[in-house]
């Protein structure tokens, strides 16, 4: 009699509230390198966190599966220093991962998705 293996999925997921008492999104964005930022940082940079650039980016790293920043920005059809800020800003929110590996005696950094799931709580 053969035995199945069962496997269970962690999933990874980031929550984002809206305070009702203060309608401030709330802290998804103090995660960056324990620092703390105000509440006018925290909306700017969840405004460019979810553009249509990084849901773009998001993808190709999800089914693509590049193996550099570089690769990425080739296959976006975007200039490396653009893609390589928005990674950064991906990579401080905990969305990516960057994996180093060298090749041909240079480092280089995959960019690996670390989360599963986005979910958005807005209390009315």
């Amino acid at each position: 009699m053969s035995m199945a293996k069962i496997t269970t999925k962690t999933t990874k997921a980031i929550t984002i509230n809206l305070n009702q008492k203060t309608g401030m999104f709330s802290s998804i964005l103090n995660k960056i390198k324990g620092s703390q930022i105000t509440n006018q940082k925290e909306i700017t940079n969840l405004r460019q966190l979810l553009s249509n650039e990084k849901a773009k980016l998001i993808h190709i790293i999800k089914t693509q599966n590049p193996d550099s920043i570089y690769e990425l920005a080739r296959l976006l059809k975007r200039d490396f220093k653009a893609v390589r800020h928005d990674i950064k800003l991906l990579e401080q929110f905990g969305f990516v991962e960057l994996l180093v590996s060298q090749k041909d005696g240079r480092e280089r950094l995959k960019p690996v998705i670390s989360v599963d799931k986005i979910i958005f709580t807005i209390n009315l």
